[in-house]
């Protein structure tokens, strides 16, 4: 475990922040680090904190969190609404209480929005995120951008169907653009020179490799039944219905694809999300301290 030189020297409430793409290993070097530091793991995964999927989420086993103290993971039902907002708030309270917390997850704008401040745009109206839902799912995420103002288009990661939704929902349900939104930003909970940072990196072809080992993995602990205990509830409007591969595998058990077809389509899915993960956190993350995954 050679993180740093000597773990001994951080502070008892020097938080440590660990980002990386899916299927990078952060989640394991997150529990050593808490095995060592008898620390407590914080979810930074938008996708984690929903408790109908675990498998599909790689989600951290129920044996992994009675070993050691895990917040914030699969605490939120799959068919409610959870924004970086609401994150930020039970965050916060959870720093103010626990000494060594690790924060881990691949999504980024919670790493921004805890270190950089967050914009307190107003709570989008149901109907509106219901109308994106349905926009996106008759003539696809191009229908959205068309709409967005050009600065929003700009700024934001067009190929990142998540944002341009949200961008979207923004203006339409404020008459704002998201970023004006974004010049009016909070108070940052964190300070990054106060904090150890940690971004896992390394090759395409390695973690390409992994992805496909964790999807094999999945399949041994039980992701189909995992899916048709999802499918009486399944509504592809949920948030949770976004996670990776949530569509797909659903497809599966309507007897819609054949299992090869899911593991090629998850697999390809989750190349293409890893990919913005990876440029992102290379792009915003230049100073963390790089740990190399082979």
């Amino acid at each position: 475990m050679d993180i740093f030189k000597n773990l001994a020297e951080i502070n008892q409430n020097t938080p440590i922040l660990i980002a990386g793409q899916t299927a990078s290993g952060k989640s394991r070097l997150a529990f050593q680090l808490a095995e060592t530091l008898d620390g407590t793991i914080v979810n930074a995964d938008a996708i984690q904190v929903f408790s109908n999927w675990r498998i599909l989420t790689a989600r951290p086993s129920a044996e992994d969190e009675a070993r050691i103290k895990h917040k914030l993971y699969g605490h939120v039902d799959g068919d409610a609404d959870y924004s970086v907002g609401t994150w930020l708030k039970q965050i916060k309270k959870i720093l103010s209480d626990t000494s060594k917390p690790i924060i881990v997850g691949g999504t980024g704008l919670y790493f921004s929005a805890l270190s950089e401040g967050l914009v307190d745009i107003p709570e989008i109206p149901k109907k509106i995120r219901l109308e994106a839902n349905s926009r996106i799912s008759k003539n696809g995420l191009e229908s959205l951008i068309k709409e967005l103002d050009e600065e929003t288009v700009r700024k934001i990661d067009l190929n990142n169907p998540r944002r341009v939704q949200r961008a979207w929902e923004v203006l339409i349900s404020t008459g704002r653009g998201l970023n004006s939104w974004h010049n009016e930003k909070s108070k940052p909970i964190l300070n990054l020179n106060q904090c150890k940072t940690i971004l896992v990196d390394g090759e395409v072809s390695s973690f390409n490799k992994r992805i496909t080992k964790r999807f094999d993995q999945m399949m041994e602990q039980g992701l189909i039944r995992e899916g048709e205990s999802n499918l009486e509830n399944w509504n592809e409007t949920f948030p949770s219905s976004k996670a990776i591969g949530a569509r797909e595998l659903i497809a599966h058990i309507q007897n819609k694809i054949t299992v090869d077809e899911l593991k090629e389509q998850i697999l390809i899915a989750t190349r293409q999300y890893a990919k913005r993960q990876r440029t992102w956190f290379r792009s915003k993350m230049k100073t963390w301290k790089k740990y190399i995954i082979n």
